[in-house]
């Protein structure tokens, strides 16, 4: 069923084979929007929840060339950005096809 309704909505979970990263705070409204979203295409994805953790929050900012604010995501370790940026993505039509990209 799952399959029939995927396939009316436009959704390819089948075809998402990228590693996908998210550091978020538990109540940012930003990070529940950017997740909206991954959970609409199907991604599974790792959360890295760093809701008052400076250690994890400096990783995260080292990962992503000094930004602190959270969301931050990465697909296949290349930082993507916030919330912004991965809705931006995918009104471009460029996050399905870095989504479909396997792991190197």
């Amino acid at each position: 069923m799952f399959d029939v309704l995927n396939s009316l909505l436009g959704r390819h979970p089948e075809q998402i084979k990228a590693n996908v990263e998210i550091y978020t705070w538990q109540t940012c409204p930003y990070c529940i929007r950017a997740k909206m979203l991954l959970w609409w295409k199907g991604v599974k994805f790792t959360e890295y929840k760093i809701d008052g953790d400076e250690t994890a929050r400096a990783k995260m900012a080292e990962r992503a060339n000094g930004r602190r604010t959270v969301p931050q995501i990465f697909i296949n370790q290349k930082h993507i950005g916030g919330c912004d940026d991965i809705y931006a993505l995918d009104t471009k039509g460029q996050l399905d096809p870095l989504l479909q990209q396997a792991p190197i």
